[in-house]
């Protein structure tokens, strides 16, 4: 069986999102049926198939993000929220 394709909304959408200093907030959702990031009421929503265990899930986002907006994910850097479902990301140039 196949993975389903992940639904990725624009670069562009993501870094209007982020802040002067290249921070990104995400609200992530793990354990989801499917993978997706999303962009509603202005806020950048993230859900990922991975279990909030050993870090898999902040991977998971990580990486979502990173194909996301076309970069690396070594350019993303997990500010805040490594328990929480509200992380900020720090978006290298």
């Amino acid at each position: 069986m196949s993975k389903p394709k992940v639904e990725l909304p624009a670069a562009a959408a993501l870094l209007a999102l982020a802040d002067a200093e290249g921070r990104l907030a995400v609200r992530v959702t793990p354990g989801a049926r499917i993978e997706v990031l999303e962009v509603a009421d202005g806020r950048l929503l993230a859900k990922a198939r991975a279990k909030p265990e050993d870090g898999k899930a902040n991977a998971a986002v990580q990486e979502l993000l990173a194909k996301a907006l076309g970069i690396a994910t070594s350019r993303l850097h997990l500010l805040r929220g490594a328990t929480s479902r509200e992380k900020l990301f720090r978006i290298d140039g």
